[in-house]
């Protein structure tokens, strides 16, 4: 079992900057791919950065070139680095990460719950 836990969301001006970070803890567990996602009021939740344990990245086009994803395997850390922030990126950000227990094949989806980032205008 996984457990997630986000942080680094706070009120900002647009055209600031914000650094998420989340913790993964689970012993005996191996993390592959990690994520983060967001969702809006009214709206349906939304990927935002993935990252392999091997370093590579996918954005969603509405954050490309503002927003970098990075990933600590030896501490079991992922961050999102959110650069030149707009109203619209207010949301709740929420860290996922795809885990196995050593003696299983099977990967399961693991979810935090989930940091406030909002973003005024």
């Amino acid at each position: 079992q996984v457990q997630l836990v986000e942080s680094g969301g706070d009120l900002v001006q647009a055209g600031g900057s914000l650094r998420l970070s989340c913790a993964a803890s689970g012993r005996n567990s191996a993390i592959n791919v990690m994520g983060w996602y967001r969702q809006a009021p009214g709206k349906q939740r939304e990927l935002v950065a993935t990252i392999t344990r091997g370093g590579s990245t996918n954005y969603a086009d509405s954050v490309k070139g503002r927003f970098t994803i990075s990933r600590d395997n030896a501490k079991n850390m992922v961050y999102l680095q959110m650069n030149s922030l707009k109203p619209e990126d207010t949301a709740v950000y929420y860290c996922n990460a795809d885990a196995r227990a050593f003696y299983s094949s099977v990967y399961r989806s693991y979810w935090g719950r989930g940091t406030q980032v909002t973003v005024s205008s």
